[in-house]
């Protein structure tokens, strides 16, 4: 039971606030009121530090820099290897699991124990893993570390303990799997090759045992030998030298010839017969020529398979070997059937590919049905059983990466009825000419869990598109994509405006805010827009509204002090009202600046929208005086007041959508009004404004996946920037004790040195910087980390400039450069008492600032529907000032029961919807206002801030600071929301140093505080976002969403919501080839391996070579380890299944026996019979 006093306003009397200090809490410039006596009030917390745990809980999208493939054909999965030691094993859709080496090593091949549960990974440090799939978290069984050889090749024949290896020296190795120790058994290259030769042959390329006797093993040389060696006699039956370097190996099923695909472009086929030149060379890309010499070669060709069916001609399938004339060609997977040659041209380097056959038999006819092709940046199946070669439909969400990233939203506990009702819009614009075969790849099992609710994550990309998915239970399905760059006119080429401005990304999408109950949809992009989008399932044609806003704070229209308190709350009209001057299509001054011109045009005339998300309004900034506007840093909308609220480094503009009317626009100072808590300096206006290429607001967002070559310019720098940064020696010798510096390195996204490689610029701050004196270094101001989608390239932030405002710990700052920008940095709309002499909660603006400034901008809207619609809405600044360390990331409204209060909304009404005459269509509202069932509702409520250092719970309307938690000292907060978990609500934080963190409330309790994410990468922070129910995600990779947990609750649950990756499956029985086709040689030969690589026969491998290291599951979780009841059960049932039929099977044997040899001792009692009086001549 926590218990905190609620000290009103008034019981003393208050004097006016001075402006030259710096308050501690809050304070205002309202009227004091009468002493009212404390009262004591209790909340409830029911969370407990038990309540959290962090872990992982699913991965989605495409796996980043992939380099290996496998398939099992019995369990019907698949993996892929990624380069950072990654591998997704995937089956039917909801099985998913990621597996990471703790090496980080490139994964260089995959092989599966064929219907065992388990799989073998080789890694680029020369290690062998054997993974556990009988358990839902595949673990590591046995690795094995080779010390001296480099792995280049492993082979793993079917219902074989035995892994033959073969490394970078051009040996073979041979590895018990089920010991996972080396066998004392060693093909060594130079027993391989002639002892004639003396080059050396190269690594191993390629193992492979022959499907006619499996005691013949086949060793592909990268030099273009290849050797077929008796494993039984440990010699080589044969030897094939070949002029051209061999990329891989494919055997005919009846183990007669196999195929070879060369470094030049050709296909050479090889008769077991005569393997002195092989049985065919062709170049199925290359030109014949004339003369009949060999043709040109071609680019090579990386692998070959060699498949065949019953009913038809063999398939050849193979990647690469075009002609070099064809350079600008994409690459290609060609299949060869017959005469017939099908090239299917990829968007993407092939990274490698398999054919999916009927059979796990190697020496059976094959019957491939299908193709799986690993692309660089995607994963498709071919369909070979139809002649046009159709791929299939994926149900993996491969497509995330399709355009980068570039911000992220999730919600859990949607409405119910949103999904169906974007799914249907969405499959209206699905594409056609998909396989209509269902996907092969359908192993495993998956069941929706039992406590499972509606969860949607949207994405945004730089191309302006939005992509909505649903994420229930742990799956990920697209459900609706929204392309933004509609609205807007296409840049002609000619055109200087659009050839000038517009770089590569346009359109790159900044960041959302969605409000689910109203479906409201508001996206803002990079060239400083805001679009507004309504639900419809109808289509529409009707034209975008468009408002241009003039937001720039000009220097030399700066107030002083005594002008700034006589000032009124809103803005000049002429100078900050841009709704009252006419919109012009753009100007050019006399000097040749740009002005009055936004970044992008938007179409002006009726457009006909689809159903789904149709765009209603279009707020652009402009241009002023030859300067481009700043990126929007925050945005919040809200249904039930019909206002649309942005903000920036400049100031902040509140957008009324109902009456498409500006409501104000202000700068960051104005607001303030007489209450601003700081002593601003005056300053000179600057003479000269230099336009630089890096001030343009259009920044291509795909360039930040180039890693360094392109940077944006973010509010803060990640680390990898950090130690590029070169900090002068004069700067590091005057650093204050107190400044939030670390090591050298900056821990504060609004405390950074200048760019490397970009001087200062000298000018009027020269003589300035002098006089601060040795105490604080000259760091340029930058903007928040709340704005953590897309920096704010700020024309002022590449000039010389103080540190008006430092984040240190000291807090005796009392003044600020005046020229400094105080970015808006979070919005948010709710129902709020604004002064301390409100009685209930009113319509309200909460706004944030970089200098962890709280102003709350109180609202008057019209309650009449009718009224709404006509009369404006009177905005204006309440005088209400908070303080926190740190820019402002997050507000929150709880109760004084410590209940979570919602923001009204609107019910949403298709807008486009026939009208009904019987039912006129009105706006439905939902308020939550504090629990009338309590005794202290009309008591106020609790307003809950979190900036980047720190937490604090006020009081309102008393704007009492009850509770401060200081989160953290040396680095920054970079996200945080008040969520909902287990029932109640805590706030949860994500730090720069990678600590998650959540906190009770309203005491601002430490619950959790886990090191779990170092932050190595920007796209982290930028992606990373919370959600109720104790889940978040963050784009671990350009291509992948990863989503974890910090409930208790969903770690002990989880295994209900993950598949199952093995299911007990009856391996097919392999096929009787008859008397006459086994008696001629085309059975198969088996052996015992046991006998020649086993440790009585061969002996042990020397311990300096590989060293074996055990795995957390041990040998004997092998077997036992099955993830769940359910698994062991049904393994349980087969085995006794197979008990029975072998007891059954063993009967019939019996009573077989016995009735045989009752007959045959009939037939020898007659024999005797008739031979019992003959004479001996006689027979």
């Amino acid at each position: 039971m926590k218990k905190f006093r609620k000290v009103l306003d008034g019981l003393t009397t208050s004097s006016p606030v001075n402006v030259g200090s710096a308050p501690v809490c809050s304070s205002t410039a309202g009227t004091p009121t009468a002493a009212v006596t404390p009262r004591e009030i209790e909340v409830q917390e029911t969370l407990v530090s038990e309540n959290f745990q962090i872990c992982k809980t699913v991965r989605h999208g495409f796996p980043y820099q992939p380099t290996a493939l496998a398939f099992d054909p019995v369990q019907k999965i698949l993996a892929i290897g990624s380069r950072s030691g990654g591998v997704r094993i995937l089956g039917r859709p909801g099985v998913d699991c990621f597996c990471q080496h703790e090496s980080g090593a490139a994964v260089l091949q995959l092989q599966f124990l064929i219907n065992e549960g388990a799989l073998v990974t080789a890694c680029a440090d020369d290690t062998l893993h054997l993974w556990n799939l009988r358990q839902k978290r595949p673990a590591i069984l046995h690795s094995l570390k080779f010390n001296r050889e480099r792995i280049t090749f492993c082979h793993l024949p079917f219902q074989s303990k035995w892994l033959y290896v073969g490394t970078e020296r051009g040996n073979t190795h041979i590895v018990n799997i089920e010991s996972f120790v080396l066998s004392g058994y060693v093909i060594m290259w130079n027993k391989a090759i002639e002892l004639s030769t003396k080059t050396h042959p190269g690594p191993v390329v390629h193992l492979s045992d022959s499907p006619k006797d499996e005691g013949r093993l086949l060793i592909g040389f990268e030099s273009g030998t290849v050797v077929q060696w008796d494993l039984r006699v440990k010699k080589a039956d044969f030897r094939i030298y070949y002029d051209e370097a061999i990329h891989s190996v494919s055997w005919h099923h009846e183990g007669k010839q196999f195929m070879c695909s060369h470094s030049d472009g050709s296909l050479t086929t090889w008769n077991l017969r005569n393997t002195s030149k092989p049985f065919q060379v062709t170049f199925p890309h290359g030109k014949a020529q004339r003369d009949g010499k060999k043709p040109e070669s071609c680019k090579p060709i990386l692998k070959v398979e060699y498949k065949t069916t019953r009913n038809s001609e063999p398939f050849v399938i193979f990647s690469g070997g075009l002609s070099y004339d064809k350079a600008s060609r994409r690459p290609t997977l060609t299949i060869m059937h017959g005469k017939s040659i099908t090239v299917l041209e990829m968007d993407h380097p092939i990274v490698d590919f398999l054919v999916l056959c009927e059979t796990p038999y190697p020496n059976e006819v094959q019957e491939p049905y299908a193709v799986a092709v690993l692309l660089e940046k995607d994963f498709i199946l071919v369909d070979l059983t139809q002649s046009s070669f159709p791929i299939f439909e994926n149900p993996y969400p491969m497509d995330i990466h399709e355009s980068p990233v570039t911000c992220t939203a999730y919600f859990a506990d949607c409405p119910p009825d949103i999904i169906p009702v974007l799914y249907s819009i969405g499959a209206k614009h699905k594409k056609q000419g998909y396989s209509h075969k269902e996907w092969p790849v359908s192993g495993g099992t998956w069941t929706l869990g039992a406590q499972t609710y509606p969860e949607i994550i949207i994405t945004g990309h730089a191309d302006g598109s939005i992509k909505f998915w649903d994420a229930t239970a742990i799956t990920l399905q697209m459900l609706y994509k929204l392309k933004t760059s509609k609205v807007f006119e296409k840049p002609k080429a000619g055109e200087g405006r659009g050839a000038e401005m517009v770089e590569e990304d346009p359109y790159a999408v900044q960041m959302v805010s969605w409000c689910p109950q109203s479906r409201l949809f508001c996206v803002v992009g990079i060239s400083a827009h805001v679009i507004l989008y309504r639900l419809s399932k109808h289509d529409a044609t009707t034209e975008i509204v468009s408002l241009e806003v003039r937001l720039q704070c000009d220097v030399e229209d700066v107030l002083s002090p005594c002008e700034a308190e006589s000032t009124p709350g809103l803005s000049d009209q002429s100078s900050h009202s841009p709704q009252q001057a006419p919109a012009s299509p753009g100007s050019v001054t006399p000097e040749g600046l740009r002005d009055s011109i936004p970044c992008l045009k938007v179409k002006n005339r009726p457009v006909r929208m689809p159903p789904g998300y149709q765009a209603e309004l279009v707020v652009q900034l402009l241009w002023v005086d030859g300067e481009p506007p700043q990126q929007i840093t925050s945005v919040d909308i809200n249904s039930a007041y019909g206002l649309l609220a942005l903000g920036n480094c400049n100031g902040l503009a509140v957008v009324d959508y109902l009456q498409k009317s500006i409501l104000l626009c202000m700068s960051t100072l104005e607001l303030y009004g007489s209450s601003d808590p700081y002593q601003r300096l005056t300053r000179s206006p600057r003479k000269n404004r230099q336009f630089t290429q890096d001030n343009f607001c259009m920044r291509g967002l795909s360039n930040f996946y180039s890693d360094s070559k392109k940077r944006i310019r973010t509010s803060y720098q990640s680390l990898t920037e950090l130690s590029d940064n070169q900090v002068p020696l004069e700067l590091e010798r005057s650093r204050s004790p107190t400044s939030d510096h670390v090591n050298g390195h900056c821990t504060s996204p609004t405390s950074q040195p200048c760019v490397a490689g970009k001087p200062r610029v000298p000018g009027p701050e020269g003589p300035r910087l002098s006089r601060r004196g040795p105490g604080r270094p000259p760091f340029r101001k930058a903007q928040s980390a709340a704005c953590m989608e897309i920096s704010l390239p700020v024309s002022h932030t590449e000039e010389s400039r103080e540190n008006s405002f430092s984040r240190s710990r000291s807090s005796s700052v009392s003044s600020i450069d005046r020229e400094t920008k105080e970015a808006v940095t979070t919005l948010r709309f709710m129902e709020s008492c604004a002064r301390k002499a409100d009685t209930a909660p009113a319509p309200s603006l909460w706004v944030g600032t970089s200098l962890g400034v709280v102003l709350v901008i109180g609202l008057s809207i019209p309650a009449d529907e009718e009224e709404r619609l006509d009369e404006p809405v009177a905005v204006a600044p309440s005088g209400t000032v908070l303080m926190l360390k740190g820019s402002v990331l997050t507000f929150g409204s709880l109760d004084c029961g410590g209940s979570l209060i919602p923001s009204p909304y609107e019910v949403w009404r298709d807008p486009h919807a026939p009208e009904d005459p019987d039912r006129p269509r009105k706006r439905k509202l939902v308020n939550f206002s504090p629990s009338s069932s309590q005794e202290v509702a009309g008591d106020g409520h609790l307003a809950v801030v979190c900036s980047e250092r720190q937490a604090k719970v006020f009081l309102m309307p008393a704007q009492t600071c009850l509770f401060v938690h200081n989160i953290t000292e040396s680095s920054f907060v970079l996200r945080s929301d008040v969520v909902s978990v287990c029932n109640s609500v805590c706030l949860a934080c994500f730090c720069a140093n990678g600590h998650v963190m959540t906190l009770s409330l309203p005491s601002l309790r430490p619950l959790l505080d886990v090191n779990y994410l170092p932050l190595t990468d920007m796209r982290i922070a930028r992606t990373f976002c919370f959600t109720n129910g104790g889940q978040a995600l963050y784009l671990s990779t350009p291509t992948e969403i990863q989503r974890i947990t910090y409930s208790q609750e969903m770690c002990d649950n989880l295994q209900e919501f993950l598949g199952e990756l093995f299911t007990p499956v009856e391996t097919p029985e392999a096929q009787n080839r008859g008397f006459l086709k086994g008696f001629f040689g085309g059975n198969a030969q088996t052996f015992d391996r046991e006998e020649l690589f086993g440790e009585a026969a061969a002996g042990k491998a020397s311990r300096s070579l590989a060293q074996h290291i055990p795995g957390p599951g041990g040998m004997e979780g092998m077997k036992a380890a099955a993830g769940g009841v359910v698994g062991d059960l049904a393994r349980a049932r087969i085995a006794l299944d197979e008990r029975g039929q072998r007891l059954g099977e063993l009967e019939e044997r019996t009573a077989l026996m016995m009735s045989s040899a009752e007959a045959f001792s009939k037939h020898a009692h007659e024999l005797m019979l008739k031979c019992k009086d003959k004479k001996w001549y006689q027979f």
